[in-house]
């Protein structure tokens, strides 16, 4: 019988030992150094702007003759300068987790009027001093937000959702900033030109809607446009929360018309993602009786040669329903996508992974077994040129069958969606909505003749952005995103910058604000459009303090570490470990 060394029992219990005591990770406790920087972090939202002289002086008077380090906090974090803030929130959250992890006292000069502070632990909360420059009661009046459709044709009226309301409490004698007037009135207006005014009752708190209308005719020329929405009348304390910006496009005719018949739940999804992926006008027609159609959008009645003249002047015609009431309104040299959804044998209906297909590129990435399933299928065409672009199974069993087909005869392109139920996909939101939206997307840039992918490299995620927040750009291009030179042309200069995107396919771009008409790309290629930077914020209107002064902890305090928090024990285990195996194998051990 062999004698085990003593030395490989020693390695063996060492290594052991070490991995027994990162597993139970046992917590020990330890004072910080007394000369640890102290970090001061120092609120730069724009609520700051009327105390941030006051907020510069406190924090000189912290960090003079100690040496702290002074950090800026908004929507990120940024190291110190004096010039005003410029942010447009107030995330304390990664600020105070970062000067936590460095360690040190910490101080937050701040108004108090914190976003996140829900989301941060109360051990962490605790820790910090904190300095309260709260900002003085005021009356406030404000709009804020503005909804609408974003493309509409020179024939259609525009329909905008406002919400507006007031914050603070009203001097009824005027002083202070809050006059005692019950009304103002919204204005829209288009650069210099005054297009609507309407006079709205003002809450006593709170926020109302109003809807305003106006007819897209008195737009002198199509394109895009940035509105301007705006209360007036109303004396308050802070004017750059008093309107907000909406962009707007205005076609001379729609470029994609869509016939319902009748309405359902899925034109209405297919409607408002086709305006939105494919970026054109969108006219939709309903018929809610035999023969009796309709303006989807005011229900106004539309006779055959409204249909007939608003499918002659589009690219893209959609019959939705039963497309057999509708066919004989398009003409045959438009793009028709069918989407019928009034026939079909019933059942849970699984989509699969696409074939090959022309739209396989766009449609890549889904995750398919993850869908809800289609309530019906039905035929698709069944001709020697038509190619499949979707496939699903009842139930996930049997044979599967054709549910999206495309075609293509006499430069005349045609596809078939014969599914009903998709629109659930959308209404899921997530993944389910991104599918349905790559669905559409794939199928009209196939109709509108772009069969190498979207014609549009990268879109913004929102047209209008608030004053200090970024604005947002997506990748939509083919293959992994890259960085794509941007031009904008402002109201007095232009500017030149490039969109350098993240893993996920997003960038963002910081810009005062204004309006900017923009271009993507090298020329001259380029995709275009406009958008707009908004003076208004939320941080200018009034917020109760959510954050209070307190002490804070200690400089001197203790923290608690675990073992695993130590890497020396890591590397004793491996070191023991490794030592024991190269030993044994030198003695010929197994």
């Amino acid at each position: 019988m062999r004698r085990v060394n003593p030395g490989l029992i020693v390695l063996r219990a060492t290594g052991a030992l070490a991995l027994v005591l990162l597993l139970w990770n046992p917590v020990t406790t330890t004072a910080l150094p007394p000369d640890t920087q102290p970090i001061v972090l120092l609120d730069a939202s724009l609520s700051m702007t009327s105390r941030w002289r006051a907020a510069l002086d406190t924090t000189r008077a912290l960090v003079a003759g100690g040496g702290a380090l002074v950090w800026r906090f908004g929507d990120r974090v940024t190291a110190f300068d004096s010039v005003p803030p410029a942010d447009g929130a107030s995330h304390l959250a990664p600020a105070l987790e970062a000067a936590a992890a460095r360690g040190g006292q910490v101080v937050v000069v701040t108004d108090g009027a914190v976003d996140d502070v829900a989301a941060i632990p109360l051990d962490l909360l605790r820790q910090p001093r904190v300095v309260v420059l709260a900002r003085a009661p005021f009356f406030d009046a404000f709009v804020a937000s503005v909804d609408g459709a974003r493309r509409v044709t020179s024939s259609d009226t525009v329909r905008l959702r406002v919400s507006y309301g007031t914050a603070g409490k009203r001097d009824p004698k005027g002083h202070g900033g809050g006059s005692g007037k019950r009304t103002a009135t919204l204005v829209v207006s288009d650069a210099s030109r005054r297009l609507l005014a309407q006079t709205v009752s003002l809450p006593d708190s709170g926020t109302v809607s109003a809807s305003l209308t106006l007819p897209a005719s008195r737009f002198p020329l199509p394109g895009w446009h940035a509105l301007d929405v705006r209360l007036e009348g109303v004396g308050d304390a802070e004017p750059r929360d008093d309107g907000r910006r909406f962009v707007i496009e205005v076609s001379p005719q729609p470029a994609a018309v869509i016939f319902a018949s009748p309405p359902d739940w899925e034109t209405r999804f297919l409607a408002r993602t086709l305006g939105d992926v494919a970026r054109v006008p969108v006219k939709t027609f309903v018929e809610t009786e035999p023969g009796r159609w309709h303006d989807g959008a005011t229900l106004a009645p539309a006779a055959v040669a409204d249909l007939r003249r608003a499918a002659q002047g589009a690219r893209l015609v959609v019959i939705a329903g039963d497309p057999d009431r509708a066919r004989a309104n398009v003409p045959a040299s438009v793009a028709l996508l069918a989407w019928p959804t009034t026939r079909g044998q019933p059942g849970d209906w699984y989509v699969e992974r696409p074939p090959p297909s022309p739209l396989a590129a766009g449609l890549a990435g889904v995750a398919w077994d993850s869908l809800p399933p289609a309530l019906a299928v039905g035929e698709t065409p069944r001709d020697s040129g038509v190619v499949t672009v979707l496939t699903a199974r009842l139930a996930r069993r049997g044979a599967p069958r054709a549910v999206a087909t495309l075609q293509q005869r006499d430069g005349r392109r045609r596809a078939t969606v014969a599914a009903a139920g998709l629109w659930r996909w959308a209404f899921r939101g997530g993944a389910s909505e991104e599918a349905y939206r790559a669905l559409v997307a794939a199928l009209a840039d196939w109709l509108l003749g772009s069969e190498g992918g979207r014609k549009e490299r990268a879109v913004p995620t929102s047209l209008e952005t608030p004053n200090g927040v970024p604005l947002a750009w997506r990748w939509t291009g083919g293959g992994d995103a890259r960085p794509l030179a941007i031009e904008l042309q402002g109201d007095s200069d232009v500017r030149r910058d490039t969109l350098r995107f993240d893993a996920a396919g997003r960038a963002e771009l910081r810009l005062p604000p204004g309006a900017y008409r923009y271009a993507l790309g090298p020329p001259p290629s380029r995709e275009r459009g406009l958008v707009a930077v908004e003076e208004y914020s939320d941080e200018w209107r009034p917020a109760a303090p959510v954050l209070a002064a307190q002490a804070g902890a200690p400089a001197g305090r203790v923290v608690r570490i675990g073992m695993r928090d130590r890497w020396w024990l890591f590397a004793i285990a491996i070191a023991a470990f490794a030592a024991e195996w190269a030993w044994r194998r030198r003695q010929g051990l197994p």
